[in-house]
């Protein structure tokens, strides 16, 4: 029965919307499979060595990294969340939003900035010292497991903050109210009724929390932690063996799975949603006196902290390096290959997302569902992994296409594909495509499929439906996601370092190499550049959901 029903439903929807969206799910999930494939293969006598004496504290670093910045980034964004939504105070319209900027830095350069503020020639210590205050140096060094948890719960907490703030500001307040007229005091209802009733909200949270420790290279590596991405960077780089380093991203791939299909059992007969639904808003009580500016100075220093130190020490340095930078670095360049890379990616996202997004909601079958999740799959992946597999997947197509290259005369065995930006611009749709085909299914949900139906009846086809009726209506969300998504890729470092083309810099890889040659205040300037895009993105996100609300 389920084949016969799968066989109706493809038979009624073949089209050239299905077939294009199959093809973006196999783009997606070709070079997973490849890497597990990988697993088969005859190892060598580095993995070996890998296996023997390095695995478990790949393991173990990842696991402790994970766990810490989780509890770190719980803590931080529920207790802000709850702050922000269940209380009146000072500037709480500013801190509602504003709370979500550390977004626009990314880790890898909090790291190297907050290393080198803190170092013993930095802006703390001889501020301190100016003041006869002579600290002892061991107090300041955070290159270490408690400093990179430091950096991810600072930069990171704004994804527990945003989801668990929406999630309380519309759906706690009967039971945050019964639980005032009761008279708990305001620390009892946060930890017997917040944090119990917000657990899905805050394991959405979490869950994006640790798959950008998982992703991260920048952060660990300057900060010497050995994670399974660090390792699969040094066994291809530091070793020369990617076939190690493509075992080593089978199993980190294999454990990722594990953890998220574990999961999935764990709370499948759960329910956490309302049982009436007498589900009402959540009114913010309005705080008064030393409260009130209490509540505001918690949220300010954290404020200042993960965002607005870090940018202003990055100014100052910009300030001195400016020129130098400009000058050496052909910064001209590196934007251009920047914006060049973001916007093919984010080109092909959008067009694959709007494609698919539409497909599925046409689609009455399991299809539908597979493809979906099958296409949003890539965001869970470490970028390190997906690197692997794509330049795994580009190095078959060149020895398969090799007889084509040789009658275009272009040599013997040339690596085409594999050495071009076709590979990065790959790897960035696997990635990101979650982002923007999130936005547009989000867009196609306000609709509904009243206005489509009666298109379609009106005798309009499938795709001049889309173009005269569906995209007018989710241009906001097609917009939004398309922001969001260029920003992302504009962050991204890992792919970006792994699968670039010879003598192909972005202001990512730049800021970074500044960086990792102690050449920090060089990596001010680009530092800025990227920031400056990220603070884009969190505008954009507030105008919409400023626009949502309303």
């Amino acid at each position: 029965m389920h084949q016969a029903g799968l066989r109706r439903s493809l038979k009624r929807n073949l089209n050239f919307w299905l077939i294009l969206s199959i093809v973006a799910a196999a783009i997606v999930l070709l070079p997973l499979l490849a890497i597990f494939v990988s697993v088969f293969d005859e190892p060598n006598e580095n993995w070996a060595h890998i296996r023997e004496y390095m695995m478990l504290d790949y393991v173990l670093e990842s696991v402790w990294l994970v766990l810490f910045t989780g509890t770190g980034t719980i803590l931080l964004g529920a207790s802000l969340a709850w702050l922000v939504a269940a209380y009146d105070f000072p500037l709480k319209s500013f801190f509602r939003w504003a709370l979500m900027l550390p977004l626009a830095v990314p880790p890898y350069i909090a790291a190297f900035t907050y290393a080198a503020m803190l170092s013993y020639t930095g802006v703390v210590q001889k501020t301190l010292r100016s003041w006869g205050i002579v600290p002892n140096p061991k107090w300041f060094d955070i290159m270490s497991m408690p400093g990179a948890v430091f950096i991810f719960t600072l930069y990171l907490y704004p994804y527990v903050y945003m989801i668990t703030r929406a999630f309380l500001e519309r759906q706690s307040g009967s039971y945050v109210e019964n639980a005032r007229l009761l008279g708990r005091s305001p620390l009892s209802v946060f930890s017997s009724v917040v944090l119990p009733l917000s657990r899905p909200a805050l394991a959405a949270g979490v869950a994006l929390v640790a798959f950008e420790v998982l992703s991260d290279y920048g952060v660990a590596n300057y900060y010497g932690i050995q994670t399974f991405t660090v390792a699969i960077f040094k066994t291809w780089f530091g070793m020369y063996d990617l076939d190690s380093a493509t075992r080593l991203a089978a199993w980190f791939m294999t454990g990722i799975v594990a953890v998220i299909v574990l999961e999935r059992l764990l709370r499948r007969n759960r329910r956490y949603s309302a049982t009436t639904g007498r589900v009402s808003p959540l009114k913010a009580a309005r705080l008064k006196g030393v409260s009130a500016w209490l509540a505001a100075l918690y949220c300010g220093a954290v404020l200042v902290l993960a965002f607005a130190l870090p940018v202003w020490q990055l100014v100052v340095w910009a300030g001195w390096t400016v020129k130098d930078v400009a000058a050496t670095a052909n910064f001209a360049r590196l934007a251009v290959n920047t914006v060049k890379a973001a916007a093919m990616a984010t080109l092909l996202i959008m067009i694959l997302s709007v494609i698919v997004a539409n497909t599925v909601r046409t689609i009455k079958h399991t299809l539908g569902i597979v493809l979906a999740k099958t296409l949003t799959v890539g965001y869970s992946i470490p970028g390190a992994i997906i690197a692997v597999g794509v330049l795994g997947l580009m190095t078959g197509l060149d020895r398969w296409l090799a007889p084509l290259y040789r009658a275009l005369g272009l040599g013997q065995s040339p690596l085409v594909l594999s050495m071009s930006l076709a590979m990065l611009i790959t790897a960035y749709v696997i990635r990101f495509i979650a982002t923007g085909y999130n936005a547009v299914e989000a867009g196609y949900e306000k609709i509904g499929t009243k206005f489509t139906e009666s298109s379609r009846i009106l005798g309009l086809g499938m795709t001049r439906t889309f173009f005269k009726v569906e995209l007018p209506l989710i241009r906001g969300s097609v917009i939004g996601g398309t922001i969001l998504t260029f920003v992302e890729i504009v962050k991204e470092l890992p792919l970006t370092m792994l699968l670039r083309p010879f003598n192909f810099d972005t202001l990512a890889t730049k800021a970074y190499q500044y960086a990792s040659d102690e050449r920090i205040f060089q990596a001010a300037f680009p530092s800025l550049a990227v920031i400056a895009v990220g603070m884009v993105s969190i505008l954009v996100f507030h105008q919409l959901g400023k626009r949502v609300e309303s």
